[in-house]
């Protein structure tokens, strides 16, 4: 009797990709936006999904021009070479541009690589692109030695580079001279992929990849609205990267791919982007004040440029991760073992965090 229904051999007894859904009263643990959009944003994504609703009986525009020129015009901030509109690709969250990415320039008999511990979506995208998935390591920082990564393209040679920036779920922002190195490393064989997900929570003095573009054609950066712009629920990511690049996308993408709505929404979310990101001063705040408290009480902190901190070590860190459970608080049992990782919220939620960490550590859970 054969197995039903007839998945794919290397799919079978694996479960969905998913972070816990427990319903407590503090979520820490998918690195979300506290805050969400202001009653002016609410009210302009109402009025511009009603007026897209009108026209609901047609398609959308599936090269969704003024999308790409509000964030091309939004991405030109953190460049002094700006970015224009045929730089930019969009899709519906961070995770569709990235399999795009791997649709077009992955597949059978071609490689993607990345530096553990990283984002561990990345393997799932390598697995359904059928593109054979290779890991290097980072150093105990989770900084990377550029000689050994260097060493590993050049054995590998892979088709994808995919190196988040700040790193999930470490919150390690790469220097410039890394990114481009192995840009230069990869060369027209390939593409490097440097993920900004978190790219707006960076500490001043951290560039972005996006300066390196006009240097570098193989390069692609990705951002996302789910985080900065509190957007997780609308599902809107996209990249800069040269039009070559772009136009490869397209072949891969399904047709009208980015509904009316979800542009309509978008579009408004970007009229209100200053008062959006405004909130992300006060989310780096508070992350730094919760990775010097997190130190203060004896625990190994990476640094972080996202909105969110990996802490331990600990010996069971299942143990704690149940022991916050236990108090309401919900955070991430992600990265290396002995590891965990708490998004930044509000700050009545991080003090809750800190409350319910200290009883934790008092019953010696840790």
């Amino acid at each position: 009797m054969t197995d039903f229904p007839p998945l794919r051999e290397e799919l079978r007894g694996l479960a969905p990709y998913g972070a816990p859904q427990l319903d407590l009263p503090v979520q820490l643990n998918v690195n979300e936006n506290p805050y969400g959009p202001s009653p002016a944003c609410v009210a302009d994504i109402a009025t511009a999904v009603a007026e897209a609703a009108g026209s609901l009986n047609r398609y959308p525009d599936r090269e969704f021009t003024e999308l790409r020129t509000a964030l091309a015009g939004y991405l030109s901030r953190d460049t002094p070479h700006g970015i224009a509109p045929e730089q930019v690709w969009a899709a519906n969250g961070s995770n569709e541009v990235m399999l795009q990415l791997l649709q077009a320039f992955g597949g059978p008999g071609r490689t993607a690589l990345s530096f553990a511990p990283t984002y561990s979506m990345y393997p799932e995208y390598a697995r359904d692109t059928m593109t054979e998935w290779v890991t290097g390591h980072r150093e105990s920082d989770f900084s990377l030695d550029l000689d050994k990564a260097h060493a590993l393209v050049e054995e590998v040679r892979p088709s994808v580079v995919l190196l988040p920036s700040p790193n999930n779920p470490t919150g390690t922002a790469l220097p410039p001279e890394a990114v481009a190195g192995l840009c230069e490393a990869v060369g027209d064989g390939g593409v490097l992929v440097v993920d900004e997900a978190y790219g707006e929570f960076r500490r001043s003095g951290t560039p972005s990849a996006l300066e390196l573009l006009p240097d570098h054609r193989n390069l692609v950066v990705s951002r996302t609205m789910s985080k900065a712009f509190a957007l997780a629920g609308a599902r809107l990511g996209y990249l800069a990267a040269a039009p070559e690049i772009c136009d490869a996308i397209r072949v891969v993408r399904l047709p009208y791919h980015l509904s009316a709505v979800t542009q309509a929404v978008a579009l408004a979310a970007l009229r209100h982007a200053p008062e959006l990101l405004g909130r992300v001063d006060d989310l780096r705040t508070e992350r730094d004040a919760t990775v010097a408290w997190l130190r203060e009480q004896g625990h190994t902190v990476a640094d972080s440029d996202a909105n969110f901190a990996l802490f331990g070590t600990f010996a069971d860190r299942h143990a704690v991760w149940k022991g916050l459970v236990d108090r309401g608080v919900l955070i991430r049992e992600v990265g290396p073992d002995g590891w965990l990782r708490v998004s930044i919220g509000t700050p009545a939620e991080m003090t809750a965090f800190k409350q319910a960490l200290t009883a934790v550590t008092e019953e010696g859970l840790t």
